[in-house]
């Protein structure tokens, strides 16, 4: 059975849903995130790049997130991202469509993860109680409440947030820079897309169905992209979606891609993500040139 076809059966309306409510004993205590939280910009921002990060990973398997809440909790995604990342199997079974099944598999799911992170159960922020509690409950004392913060992600230097969104400041500060970057970009490109007798006019666009972005990487990396790995002319998005997300997995395993881009951005001919992915590519060579005693400028 294919994943796709496999996650919308577990999608379907016989799957068991979590629970609305559970009953707390005397004394017990769980973690719920309220209402005026899970509005915050930033809480919506971060679900937004774990989505696009998880279903950029899945692609290849046709799996997608829509929310983090309703498609995480009993395993299946969970599972299929462990063994791609970690590139580990899990004796477990696929198809989970009982609650306890999926508890079941969402626990070796979570055992093998803190195994690979070296984190200790008792030190994990999470566990199949927290995956599966979506509503508060009640006791027959009555329910008391306190409110407490907790980091979600780790903090960010002015640095860091400096690096990671340099194009967002370029475009939102100083867009008046925007073309002479892209200039500069493209000369970077065209002059080794030249050996290929091959040119680019327009970033924005040229880029879209993954074709040169290839042949870019291949000239510049050294990879040698047999025909079959590729569609060369592409006809459909798909295809054009193929290439682009090929294209970015060679740069994740050369360790190019600084800030996370989504292949479907590159297809729908979004500036940014385009010239985030060649800026990697330029950083890279152009240093590699300057230190050859080459330098032919770099775009500030």
């Amino acid at each position: 059975m294919e994943p796709e076809s496999l996650y919308n059966l577990l999608q379907a309306p016989g799957k068991v849903d979590p629970p609305a409510a559970e009953t707390l004993a005397q004394g017990e205590k769980r973690k719920y995130l309220p209402p005026t939280s899970r509005k915050d910009p930033r809480f919506e921002e971060l679900q937004k790049a774990l989505m696009e990060w998880i279903n950029t990973e899945l692609l290849p398997e046709h799996i997608v997130v829509r929310s983090l809440e309703e498609d995480m909790f009993d395993g299946l995604i969970l599972h299929h991202l462990f063994q791609k990342l970690a590139g580990l199997k899990l004796n477990v079974e696929e198809i989970a469509l009982t609650s306890a099944s999926q508890r079941r598999k969402l626990t070796v799911v979570l055992e093998a993860a803190n195994k690979s992170l070296q984190v200790e159960e008792s030190q994990a922020k999470w566990s199949v109680e927290s995956a599966w509690a979506s509503a508060p409950g009640s006791t027959k004392s009555g329910l008391k409440s306190e409110k407490s913060v907790e980091q979600l992600t780790e903090c960010s230097t002015d640095t860091d947030q400096a690096s990671k969104d340099v194009f967002d400041e370029l475009f939102k500060l100083a867009p008046e820079k925007v073309n002479a970057v892209k200039e500069a970009i493209m000369n970077f490109v065209n002059q080794n897309l030249d050996r290929l007798g091959l040119s680019v006019q327009n970033l924005d666009t040229q880029f879209a169905d993954g074709v040169i972005l290839l042949l870019l990487i291949g000239q510049l990396e050294g990879f040698f992209l047999h025909l079959k790995e590729f569609y060369l002319t592409p006809n459909s998005p798909a295809e054009m979606l193929h290439n682009v997300t090929l294209a970015l997995e060679l740069l994740k395993d050369e360790g190019l891609l600084k800030y996370p881009v989504s292949p479907e951005d590159i297809v729908n001919k979004d500036a940014k993500s385009t010239l985030r992915v060649l800026y990697s590519l330029f950083c890279k060579h152009k240093l590699k040139e300057s230190a050859d005693g080459v330098p032919r400028g770099s775009p500030n």
